[in-house]
């Protein structure tokens, strides 16, 4: 397997959120930079990472990747690379390619070093520092970049040793000292001991001291959410802990499944989106080892998504919906990539309610629909949309609404979205198989 996530080697409990506040060193005023405990870009627009990971050192002809990922929607791509001490080494060419494929894909690119994955407990991972080493190495291919380029010095640095993992705050401060004293003014992204999960909450409690080391401020930080991530509590405690003290964070990992446990990736989605927290999902394609259930597009085609990959792009607080484009790109809010050329400005006024449908977004026999609920001239307790595919269709997966039938359906409001004022709207979504509809007439009624 490319990619591996050892279990977490104790039982984890609620966290707590940290209370602990402390004064930020001031900011980099140039390129991607954190102001707040927020990623800000050079010209004050704030940006929230929506993206995946693309196992680039082990596909290096992969090339086509970078836009089949921008295809769907995402803001952000997060490219594995390596030092040479595991893999073959990416050359400083070949890192000027991947940030050359990153801009003209319009994606933000966040660069990582794999090769310190699990150090401590992997026999074969290498530490911080040599990670460091390889970014002075190709550091003339990144200066200039800092509007395009997150540089994620060392993925998930540290296993579940105890007496490594002890090391990880001076390690990693030591790490940004070393790349600040080179002349790094890139933001710089830093993992979790623990694999990446911080089951032991060694980043939670010591991210303070490591932000401090930061002269330029410039740091965030990054948390693996796999089989630790099984409750919502324990999701929520931990986002909880950095917003509380003013510190940058980013779900710099996270899947639908793992082999340590069920990550509950419904809420840190929801979560992410409603705090305005970055995630990138593991990842594009390419995974072995049986953890082939975490390819969001078979062999590499942007075509052939996955159920996982419908997930994460066109389910509820997907990308395709969530993300938006950064504005040195000249972003600011993807368009509709399948708007509805005819849409009805002007439901009925005097009915109870009104539905209208529209496609998000559609891959090669699949698609995701939406539909909005409007409520007439009175106010509603609940309401039941229906419509008929005619072409083969169906649903499924759907949220914020109860669906059933195949090509007859009926979707009928769950508990916290039945009730709307007059005029108010609401809205639910579903993923279909086939070919999406080239128009829908869903019909609502209440009682």
């Amino acid at each position: 397997m490319r990619k591996r996530l050892a279990a977490a080697g104790a039982s984890v409990i609620t966290l707590l959120a940290a209370t602990f506040v402390f004064a930020q060193p001031a900011h980099a005023d140039t390129g991607l930079h954190v102001e707040n405990g927020r990623l800000y870009e050079a010209n004050g627009q704030e940006f929230v990472i929506r993206g995946v990971s693309h196992a680039h050192t082990w596909y290096v002809q992969e090339t086509d990747s970078f836009e089949g990922i921008k295809s769907h929607g995402a803001n952000t791509v997060r490219v594995v690379l390596s030092n040479g001490g595991q893999w073959t080494e990416n050359s400083a060419s070949d890192v000027a390619d991947v940030v050359s494929l990153c801009k003209a894909n319009r994606l933000i690119c966040m660069l990582e070093v794999h090769d310190t994955t699990g150090y401590g407990e992997a026999g074969a991972a290498v530490p911080l520092d040599d990670a460091v080493d390889y970014w002075l190495e190709i550091q003339s291919v990144l200066e200039g970049q800092e509007d395009y380029i997150l540089v994620n010095i060392g993925n998930e640095p540290y296993g579940n040793d105890s007496a490594t993992v002890a090391d990880w705050a001076p390690d990693t401060s030591a790490a940004i000292r070393r790349l600040r004293g080179a002349g790094f003014d890139h933001t710089l992204v830093v993992d979790a001991p623990n694999w990446g999960q911080d089951w032991s909450h060694t980043m939670r409690d010591n991210a303070p001291e490591v932000y401090a080391s930061d002269p330029t401020g410039n740091t965030v930080f990054s948390v693996h959410m796999y089989g630790v991530y099984a409750q919502a509590s324990t999701i929520t405690g931990y986002m909880d802990a950095f917003q509380n003290a003013g510190l940058p964070l980013v779900v710099g990992e996270f899947g639908h499944d793992h082999s340590d446990g069920n990550p509950d990736e419904d809420t840190i989605m929801a979560e992410a989106e409603r705090r305005g927290l970055g995630y990138i999902g593991w990842s594009w394609s390419g995974n072995g080892g049986g953890v082939e259930y975490l390819d969001m597009a078979g062999g590499f085609d942007a075509d052939n998504l996955t159920a996982w990959g419908q997930r994460i792009f066109y389910g509820a607080n997907g990308i395709s919906d969530t993300a938006e484009e950064a504005m040195v790109f000249g972003g600011g809010g993807n368009p509709d990539p399948d708007p509805d050329p005819d849409p009805d400005p002007d439901p009925d006024p005097g009915a109870d309610c009104t539905a209208s449908y529209s496609t998000v977004g559609s891959w090669q026999n699949g698609f995701q629909g939406e539909v909005t609920v409007t409520a007439g001239d009175a106010a509603i307790t609940d309401w039941t949309v229906t419509w008929s595919f005619d072409g083969g269709q169906s649903v499924s997966q759907a949220w914020n609404a109860d669906v059933s039938g195949g090509s007859d359906v009926t979707a009928s409001n769950v508990s916290y979205n039945g009730g709307l004022a007059a005029g108010a709207s609401t809205t639910f979504g579903f993923i279909g198989s086939g070919g999406a509809p080239g128009s829908l007439e869903p019909a609502c009624a209440t009682g």
